[in-house]
């Protein structure tokens, strides 16, 4: 297992994550994930619960406060956890062989007491094939998380836990897998590009809910309240859907991610929402998408989507959803800059003439644990007027491309991350380029603004390589005929070189009998 840490901290998580893969031993990393991130989840409740419940107990006597009044939780937005569901309680019988049964009757007793959480919480501890005696040992590593946060100085212990946890295990299910999670840098870039301050977030393919996580630090990091932005998203997954209503839960985020899994394209439960951001990384050239029954969709505007290829109903679904002032970001496969088959090129035409894209970015390779193929970031704006409330200038007609691809930093032989100063340097580009009176300047080799007629001179192709142009190279200070004579006497060493190395081979050729 690598030491990425996909963007988190690396110190008391990644200890616990060495400890907890331990357990696992050999179990799929897969149906690992949900026996660990459901205790972790347990414990988070348990000990909001319990935090609750200390301030009730200590008011007892001089306020009449009752640490068994339900109702004081509820209007706390805090989960009721009945006597038997309390983590002090499973805790004590984590050595029994029992332990699977007393912790699948904890999960049914928190989700009849709480119907936001019913059908939300794993319920197959019992099961014979989970070895009791690892599961003993995880419920106490779990139970020490508050211990070694404290040794680490560290807030939020459990929410920042299930965070990274999620990170590791898509590292761990990697190819095929993972598609739960998006890496934490991608995240943050989207996030820090759009910027959501404040208003309706909206992610229709929301995995385990990292866009919205993410958000909600940007809004705190920045001044703003927890519950400054309304959060909405979907997601078609089951499992990962339950994965991210407890992230959310987890982090006190008051989510509506409608009442069950279900398709954004063939069951929007958000159909009249209008969103003023939408952040999303949609499954990447998705071929099994049913196209063919939605064929009049009101959501293709600028066409009907190919069957055979998700990625043009995606971003017109984006745009369907994009509120008057909205902004989207997105992840795309880079194909989608440069698709010439006519439907989806048509589409492609019709949203850069009415000129909705803002910005695109192509992306380093190797950031993904599920695919290995170079992907990129498409930015739409419905209005690119002039927003003196924002500080936005006149944008109408341009685009800001960023040639990315040689950014981010090798965490393992085969994955890589944007570190924290490519983050800023991008998403302070694109800042630059869209406030009025930014100090934005061309970049050559990185980054271009390009009008909407050097789009079309470049036959509506977005590839960012197209329009950065080469990059300026540093002037040595040395004499063309200086540097040149010393290339053709470097380059004439190396002719005699390997001519003296062909008349070596050719020679032992000839001694071993297959010469010319």
């Amino acid at each position: 297992m690598s030491k990425a840490n996909n963007g988190a901290n690396l110190g008391f998580e990644s200890k616990l994550w060495e400890m907890a893969d331990k357990l696992r031993g050999h179990m799929d990393a897969s149906e690992y994930k949900h026996v660990v991130l459901g205790l972790i989840f347990l414990k988070y409740i348990s000990d909001a619960f319990q935090h609750k419940y200390d301030e009730l107990a200590a008011t007892a006597e001089t306020e009449y406060t009752d640490p068994e009044d339900r109702d004081e939780y509820l209007a706390d937005n805090i989960f009721w956890v009945p006597p038997e569901a309390r983590w002090e309680k499973i805790q004590a019988q984590a050595p029994q062989p029992t332990i699977g049964k007393v912790i699948d009757e904890a999960m049914t007793a928190i989700e009849r007491e709480n119907p936001s959480l019913k059908g939300v919480l794993p319920k197959d501890y019992s099961r014979p094939t989970l070895d009791k005696t690892r599961l003993g040992e995880l419920v106490k590593l779990v139970g020490d998380i508050d211990l070694k946060a404290r040794e680490s100085g560290v807030r939020d212990p459990l929410g920042r836990v299930y965070e990274y946890f999620l990170g590791r295990f898509a590292a761990a299910e990697g190819k095929g897998g993972g598609e739960f999670y998006t890496p934490q840098c991608v995240v943050q870039l989207l996030v820090q590009m759009i910027e959501p301050y404040k208003g309706r977030v909206y992610d229709p393919c929301c995995g385990s809910g990292g866009m919205f996580v993410q958000s909600e630090k940007f809004v705190e990091e920045h001044g703003g309240r927890l519950g400054d932005i309304a959060v909405y998203g979907q997601e078609s997954n089951p499992t990962t859907w339950k994965l991210a209503r407890m992230n959310l839960a987890i982090r006190g985020i008051d989510a509506d991610l409608g009442p069950h899994q279900a398709d954004s394209f063939h069951n929007d439960l958000h159909k009249d929402l209008k969103a003023d951001y939408i952040l999303a990384n949609p499954p990447f050239n998705m071929s099994d998408w049913g196209g063919e029954r939605l064929k009049e969709d009101v959501r293709w505007k600028y066409g009907v989507p190919p069957a055979n290829n998700a990625n043009y109903a995606w971003i017109q679904h984006f745009i369907h959803h994009l509120g008057p002032n909205g902004i989207a970001g997105f992840v795309m496969a880079n194909g989608s800059m440069s698709t010439s088959t006519t439907a989806e090129l048509a589409i492609r035409k019709g949203i850069i003439e009415d000129d909705l894209v803002d910005c695109i970015i192509a992306l380093p390779g190797q950031l993904f644990y599920t695919t290995q193929i170079p992907v990129c970031l498409w930015f739409l704006a419905r209005n690119k007027k002039a927003d003196p409330k924002r500080g936005y200038r006149d944008r109408s007609g341009e685009t800001l491309f960023i040639d990315a691809r040689r950014m981010g930093q090798l965490v393992d032989r085969v994955h890589r991350e944007l570190t924290a100063e490519d983050i800023d340097t991008i998403a302070g580009v694109y800042h630059a380029w869209r406030s009025e009176g930014g100090e934005y300047e061309d970049k050559p080799g990185w980054w271009q603004s390009a009008t909407l007629e050097d789009i079309k001179g470049h036959g509506y192709v977005l590839t960012p390589g197209r329009y950065v142009g080469a990059e300026e190279q540093e002037d040595d200070g040395v004499p063309f005929e200086e540097k040149m004579a010393e290339l053709t006497a470097q380059l004439y060493e190396q002719f005699a070189k390997s001519d003296a190395l062909e008349a070596t081979i050719k020679k032992n050729l000839e001694v071993l009998g297959y010469g010319e």
